[in-house]
């Protein structure tokens, strides 16, 4: 079965950091790639960043470049999103997913196959 599981979400103030986790599990890690995205009250899910786990491909949105980072530790079969200088427009639940990454970074919900349930980040001013 696959599974993905996000984990580190929570309250930070203005300027704070968070890692947040996603633990996989049910497939061949090196095999896909695990996008995070976000989804904040009335606004559509937006992909944020990417990696694929076979070569280390990474992908951000401008809103988050420079401010977080993606990696992958493929023995654990885990990701993670280091979130830097947060912004209370970052407040979301964040979510990961599986995707196949050939040419272009797949930034949109449709290109994912796999969710995890979500993790609540929140940023106060």
């Amino acid at each position: 079965e696959v599974q993905l599981v996000e984990s580190g979400g929570g309250l930070v103030q203005a300027g704070g950091s968070l890692r947040l986790s996603c633990a996989v599990s049910g497939f061949t890690f090196d095999d896909y790639a695990i996008g995070w995205f976000r989804q904040a009250p009335g606004k559509e899910r937006e992909g944020i960043s990417c990696i694929s786990s076979s070569d280390g491909r990474t992908w951000y949105d401008y809103s988050v470049k420079g401010r977080f980072t993606i990696s992958s530790d493929n023995a654990k079969n885990t990701v993670y999103l280091q979130m830097n200088s947060l912004k209370p427009e970052d407040t979301a639940v964040y979510y990961c997913a599986r995707t196949s990454w050939v040419t272009t970074p797949p930034t949109n919900v449709y290109e994912y196959d796999y969710w995890g349930q979500g993790t609540q980040v929140t940023v106060s001013s």
